[in-house]
């Protein structure tokens, strides 16, 4: 993950009335780990931080994304093994034992939520899920991550209704990852996949000092070729793309802190302060003050 993406844990807590729905977040979070680095890292309280050498057992689910490095997942009575690799997501399920790590020289990038409730319960005891191994092939693909990132910014907040727009996050996030694991091999082309890498690293990369030519030099491409592709597979150039991210989070940034205009434009590193006003202007039809202005009176 890129340097000024911090990392991000969240351990949340649900009322009497959150558990009626049917389905509450219980923690949600990313964090990158470095090349032989201790794992877990020592920062995730009791019940959640694990001897990876004794294994554990979970009284949740959790859906585990990991969108860099390589690792090993370990499951079952049998401890099954399981090789993990960016692109890859795992679903771990309560009661059942089981261990994960990076594997030595190998760190990796991991996204995690963690859930439980009646409506998870169903969709397990229909079938869905059983009989296979917990690992899903779904590629790495920005608007998952961007999902595990929204939900950790709304968890962060902790406003009313908060543990509903979670658990609609979880049903998006589980429908994404069967569907993707269904038709992989209908779409398993190499250049799909450096396009949605590179979406990720875009998406990772939003609060750094980064160029399109950067992504495509990171992907050991042409930037010529890789601009092509990517526009014809996503309808946007890749600096266009960014651009978009960047006025997304810009959008975030005035609604939720109360940084100032240039302080935002220079954490998202826009090379002219001056011009990002002009161009959030021009995309959205308002200026930024005026934007953030709308969103306090609708709040």
């Amino acid at each position: 993950m890129e340097k000024g993406y911090k990392p991000k844990i969240n351990y949340l807590i649900s009322s009497e009335e959150d558990e009626h729905w049917g389905l509450t977040v219980t923690t949600v979070g990313h964090q990158t780990i470095a090349v032989n680095e201790s794992y877990p890292p020592k920062n995730h309280p009791r019940g959640y931080y694990f001897n990876v050498e004794k294994r554990r057992i979970l009284n949740e689910y959790q859906l585990l994304y990991i969108t860099n490095g390589n690792g090993v997942f370990t499951f079952g009575n049998n401890m099954d093994s399981c090789l993990i690799s960016e692109g890859k997501m795992f679903f771990l399920m309560p009661g059942v034992l089981h261990t994960y790590k990076p594997i030595e020289n190998s760190g990796w990038t991991e996204y995690w939520i963690g859930f439980k409730g009646e409506i998870i319960q169903k969709i397990v005891q229909e079938g869905f899920f059983l009989n296979q191994a917990p690992v899903f092939n779904i590629g790495l693909n920005e608007r998952i991550v961007d999902l595990y990132l929204k939900a950790s910014k709304i968890a962060n907040e902790e406003r009313a209704g908060f543990q509903q727009a979670l658990s609609g996050i979880v049903m998006h996030i589980l429908g994404l990852m069967y569907y993707r694991h269904k038709t992989c091999d209908f779409v398993d082309e190499e250049l799909i996949q450096k396009i949605n890498k590179a979406k990720v690293i875009m998406r990772e990369s939003v609060y750094n000092k980064i160029t399109a030519e950067d992504v495509a030099k990171r992907m050991n491409v042409s930037y010529s070729g890789f601009r092509r592709a990517f526009k014809e597979f996503t309808g946007s150039s890749p600096s266009q793309f960014m651009l978009e991210l960047k006025l997304n989070e810009a959008k975030l940034q005035l609604s939720t802190t109360t940084q100032s205009v240039k302080q935002i434009s220079y954490s998202l590193n826009f090379e002219n302060p001056d011009y990002f006003p002009i161009f959030f202007k021009k995309r959205t039809g308002f200026t930024p003050i005026e934007y953030r202005n709308i969103g306090l009176t609708k709040s």
